[in-house]
């Protein structure tokens, strides 16, 4: 360790950092590109090709030209993969109408108040749980 000195170690972290930070962005531009609904084909074949072939001016180009929209597509992107998830939860848990504890409990006040048989009352419990 003595022959690589404190200070080249920073530069080399630094360094590292820089080229993984690179790659980062460009990874979100090109993900941004094919993301974008309002781009025809034609425009994202020019855009990709832009940033691809110079990587430097292109990602740099499309972060002062689309900048804005890409924060727009990531708030609208998580706004419809957090409804989705609310949905799955809603449907998982049964509210909102038709879930099996709900029904059953339907079922057991029937039965209370003598509206239905205890055999019809099993009949049911076993095509609600099955």
């Amino acid at each position: 360790m003595d022959d690589y000195p404190l200070l080249n170690l920073f530069w080399t972290m630094l360094w590292l950092f820089l080229w993984v930070m690179w790659f980062f962005l460009l990874f979100k531009v090109v993900t941004d590109i094919f993301r974008d609904h309002s781009l025809g084909g034609w425009a994202k074949a020019g855009w990709l090709f832009f940033v691809l072939v110079l990587p430097y001016l292109g990602v740099f180009v499309y972060l002062i030209a689309r900048g804005q929209g890409m924060g727009q597509r990531d708030v609208k992107q998580l706004k419809q993969q957090e409804d989705a998830f609310q949905q799955y939860v809603r449907n998982a848990a049964g509210t909102g109408g038709g879930g099996s504890v709900e029904e059953l409990s339907k079922l057991s006040a029937l039965k209370d108040k003598g509206d239905i048989t205890p055999e019809e009352y099993e009949r049911a419990k076993a095509k609600i749980l099955a």
